[in-house]
């Protein structure tokens, strides 16, 4: 958009209101006067140097803040497979069948954490590869409060009972079973050889 003209008037309006002013700075000369400079050029847009780059590709997601522990179940589902894979496969179809089983149902903590040690390592010592800890699915909470409390006190422990020493040298994977051995409510664990 151009730029308008002052009129004559606005001229004599703005030199009478200039003789009346008096200097903000007297000390520095009168005759120093900006210079106005020439308008710019346009110039081309300058070519990206980074070809193909699109805002935000290499952003990290912000992570959920609401998102709650995964299950048990679905943690140990998550793990790497450590044993013979084609052994896993027919394990987690039900076509293997335990060598040996513990039933936790109704056992407190302080009984049932024993109770596993001594069968694994029994079972280890006998030979035996798979064996079949059946913990229960556990029971819902009467009164819900503000924090989420899981369900099965010794379906949340076992794995990590398993996963700490004495046991953990005797055990090689650690998975849900299936349903026909009691689902969510039970674990296989594949037992390392005994050397």
């Amino acid at each position: 958009m151009p730029r308008r003209k002052l009129t004559a008037e606005e001229i004599d309006l703005w030199r009478k209101v200039t003789q009346q002013a008096e200097r903000l700075h007297p000390e520095l000369p009168e005759s120093v006067h900006p210079t106005t400079l020439p308008k710019p050029k346009p110039s081309k847009a300058p070519k990206p140097r980074i070809e193909g780059f699109e805002l935000g590709q290499s952003a990290v997601p912000k992570p959920t803040y609401m998102a709650l522990k995964p299950s048990v179940s679905d943690g140990l589902r998550a793990k790497p497979v450590q044993m013979d894979t084609k052994a896993f496969g027919r394990m987690k179809r039900g076509k293997l069948k335990p060598e040996g089983k513990l039933d936790l149902h109704g056992m407190r903590v302080d009984t049932a954490h024993p109770a596993l040690i001594r069968f694994v390592l029994t079972a280890q010592a006998s030979g035996k590869r798979l064996v079949l800890v059946v913990t229960g699915k556990g029971k819902d909470r009467d009164e819900p409060g503000p924090i989420p409390t899981p369900r099965g006190v010794l379906r949340n422990h076992v794995p990590q009972w398993l996963s700490l020493q004495p046991l953990a040298q005797a055990v090689l994977q650690v998975t849900p079973a299936h349903i026909s051995h009691g689902g969510d409510g039970a674990f296989y664990v594949y037992l390392r050889r005994n050397r």
